[in-house]
């Protein structure tokens, strides 16, 4: 099993999935000659060619329609948007078409899209580039949403998503496409649909996705030098959430944290603690606690940016609290 950059995984699933489907293409901003700014689609421009990795204009709306209806009338496409700020401006096509237009046709015309698109903070990209917009697409009916936070996951969602009859969202995170984790050698496909159990504990039960997972697997590091054995969960699907897993976790743990890097108000945060308390409540021994990012939009002054965000420290802290520690 080869150790491989997040970014990597990523390629490896497009080149693959261009491999076995000649309707399978890419579009996107600097996803052709350039290969991508986070290098997703590096070198599959001199493999397939221009009609198969497509640099388009900056106009998100435009392309991503180009992407659902090829995907109506028997395409596999893979849009990629640079920043999931930027798809703000495709929502139309993504919202209003792509989600609804299987259930419009009488289930006639199916949508199989793939939109990507990374987001949440990086380092200084200032308030207009920092957006979770999570919480836009999770709360859509007609979509599904996934978070890889590990290479295998961006490897194997990917590739099954481009062979889901329904249109995807996948969110990734531009802090993470470095992140070096163990990928298959063989030919991998990841559920879209499932929550993962990333570290065992028995004392909380600490819930994230993307990089609140890498935040929550620290928080049980230094929770652990205190004796308090932390279990982690990397929800990996937004929609649906698995309420399975953490009933599971809950169980064994009776104490939940809820870590998510958007706003607490309207945000995954305040749906994830809803599924705690609709359908894992008899198995919580205390209300679940959330760390989230403070409700304003992210300073650019590096060290107010750190305090808009939650962390390990602010997430031990959250649990030591719950615990009476």
């Amino acid at each position: 099993m080869a150790e491989i950059f997040y970014w990597d995984a990523v390629r490896r699933a497009h080149d693959e999935e261009m491999a076995n489907d000649p309707l399978v293409f890419a579009m996107g901003e600097d996803i052709g000659l350039p290969g991508g700014t986070y290098k997703a689609t590096q070198g599959l421009f001199d493999k397939y060619g221009e009609e198969r990795v497509m640099d388009t204009p900056i106009s998100e709306n435009s392309y991503t329609g180009i992407g659902v209806g090829a995907s109506m009338i028997g395409a596999r496409p893979i849009v990629e948007i640079m920043s999931v700020n930027f798809a703000l401006l495709a929502t139309d096509q993504i919202i209003n078409a792509a989600a609804k237009i299987r259930y419009m046709s009488g289930g006639q015309v199916g949508c199989p899209v793939v939109v990507r698109s990374p987001g949440g903070v990086a380092h200084q990209l200032g308030a207009q580039h920092s957006g979770r917009l999570e919480k836009l697409f999770a709360g859509t009916s007609g979509l599904r949403v996934v978070t890889p936070a590990f290479p295998v996951d961006a490897y194997g969602m990917l590739k099954t998503a481009v062979r889901c009859d329904d249109p995807v969202v996948i969110l990734e995170h531009e802090a993470i496409y470095n992140l070096k984790g163990e990928v298959p050698d063989e030919e991998y496909f990841a559920p879209l649909e499932g929550a993962r159990v990333v570290r065992e504990g028995t004392d909380v039960t600490l819930i994230g996705y993307l990089m609140s997972t890498h935040w929550n697997l620290a928080a049980a590091d230094k929770l652990a030098e205190q004796g308090i054995s932390a279990e982690v969960i990397d929800l990996r699907s937004l929609k649906p959430i698995d309420a399975d897993t953490l009933r599971t976790s809950l169980a064994k743990t009776h104490k939940a944290v809820i870590c998510t890097e958007d706003e607490a108000p309207v945000g995954m945060s305040a749906e994830i603690m809803a599924v705690l308390n609709e359908q894992c409540f008899f198995e919580l021994d205390a209300p679940p606690v959330r760390v989230t990012a403070e409700d304003v939009p992210i300073p650019y002054n590096h060290t107010l940016e750190k305090a808009a965000l939650p962390d390990a420290d602010k997430i031990a802290t959250a649990t030591q609290k719950l615990l009476g520690h």
